[in-house]
């Protein structure tokens, strides 16, 4: 035997040998041990926040126009920062949404594409206009096909607990388009009373409020003063208002922003999961704005929200906080 060969191989048995023997006399313990999954897998991240997610918008698109780049993107990021779940702010199906529950688009723009361990934790959809295209109640009804879609209706909401005060933070996942389309009017009564309600009974406990749609109430994007913009503004600027919203977060525009218009709300756009966008710099109520693939990761506790957005190649373009 060669003497590299017989170092190499002393070398091996040697490890082997410091493996094996804690086993064999693991194994010959008369005792029986009770271990869970979680006992031999490495501790879960933590921060001083309470919620975290990643929030991702206007991606359906085959993998192409950098999706595929954006979402390995959120895998790694999500390896290496504590992450609960999912917000899609819409536009989830390219180019007509989804025909069935067993379109072939469920599997070429999403379950083949989110495939990073570390993404298959709850995703919590809004619809976009392009999720209109098709039937939107398909999407619906996935959530009895995948385990990690969860969308239990065209608008819902979401509370989760802050820290030990029992405090929380209250989410509402609605949906805009039928706001753009007059012949829906009574569609759109029957939500915004859904609204109006949610948030008028929400607890003393609620600490923050987050709502989230498709088309933003403010962009920098292509559609400053499009009617898209100003009629979803017309509708949810005064529920903003009356209620106190903090974080208004939408997508429709392909771009990251930052928006911080009168009143209390921010807006915040996470649409770039895709195909981009170009933005307007020199506008006096953004703080912030890229037309660059990426997403945004919000951390959540009872005294503050942080928000950072990070491009395809995992770069951190911008952060804020935001307090009480």
């Amino acid at each position: 035997m060669k003497r590299r060969n017989f170092i190499k191989n002393t070398a091996l048995t040697t490890l082997g040998a410091s493996l094996v023997n804690p086993l064999i006399s693991l194994a010959d313990n008369n005792g029986v041990t009770h271990l869970d999954s979680d006992d031999l897998s490495p501790s879960f991240l933590k921060d001083e926040y309470n919620v975290h997610f990643i929030a991702v918008g206007d991606w359906g698109r085959n993998g192409e126009y950098d999706q595929t780049e954006v979402a390995k993107q959120m895998g790694l990021w999500a390896v290496n920062n504590p992450n609960d779940f999912v917000v899609s702010v819409g536009d989830n199906f390219y180019p007509r949404g989804v025909v069935s529950e067993m379109d072939p688009l469920w599997h070429y723009s999403f379950e083949n594409i989110y495939t990073a361990h570390s993404l298959q934790c709850d995703w919590y959809p809004v619809l976009g206009n392009h999720d209109y295209g098709s039937e939107p109640e398909v999407q619906v009804r996935y959530s009895k096909v995948s385990r990690r879609w969860c969308m239990p209706a065209l608008y819902y909401a979401k509370q989760f607990k802050l820290g030990s005060k029992n405090e929380k933070l209250l989410m509402l996942m609605i949906d805009t388009d039928p706001m753009l389309h007059p012949e829906k009017k009574s569609q759109v009564d029957k939500q915004m009373i859904w609204i109006d309600e949610q948030l008028k009974n929400a607890s003393a406990d609620v600490k923050w409020k987050i709502i989230v749609g498709h088309h933003p109430y403010y962009t920098v994007g292509p559609r400053i003063k499009n009617y898209d913009t100003l009629t979803v503004r017309e509708k949810l600027g005064p529920v903003l208002a009356k209620y106190k919203i903090d974080v208004y977060l939408s997508g429709h525009d392909h771009s990251l922003q930052h928006l911080k218009p009168e009143g209390l709300t921010h807006q915040f756009i996470s649409g770039a999961g895709s195909e981009l966008t170009p933005v307007f710099e020199g506008i006096p109520y953004s703080r912030f704005q890229a037309s660059d693939h990426g997403f945004m990761y919000f951390a959540v506790n009872n005294e503050k929200i942080n928000v950072q957005a990070i491009n395809a190649a995992g770069k951190v373009l911008y952060q804020t906080e935001l307090k009480k």
